[in-house]
This record gives C-alpha cells, structure tokens and sequence, in this order.
C-alpha cells in the first residue's frame, strides 16, 4: 500500500506535512508524496495524516 492524495480535494494547508516530513512535502499549494519513501516505516505517521486530514485528501492505494 502507498499513500495517494486527491489533488482535487487538498487545500495545501501542510497538516500532513508537520505530521509526517518524510513522506509528505507541499509543492505548489498542494501536499505531494515523496519519491523513494519506505511506506512500511513510515506507515504509523501516513495513517495519522490520513486520520487528521481536514478534507481527507490522503487515503491508502492498494499497490
């Protein structure tokens, strides 16, 4: 599984962001996924960033 985020939906506000840097990082307003992230490791912050999304953008993609 990976994160995905719903261009449409984000607001840029930067929560996931402050929640999880190394997988998260805002570009042009927009909050993107970083290339290279070992999801597994990080999967505890992912899901606290989908969790307190305030437009829930982020969600889970099945590989």
């Amino acid at each position: 599984m990976k994160p995905i985020i719903d261009k449409d939906l984000c607001i840029g506000c930067g929560l996931c962001e402050s929640l999880c840097p190394a997988v998260f990082k805002l570009n042009d307003g927009k909050s993107n996924v970083l290339p290279g992230v070992d999801y597994k490791v990080n999967k505890d912050c992912i899901q606290k960033a989908i969790e307190n999304c305030p437009v829930q953008a982020i969600s889970w993609e099945q590989k």
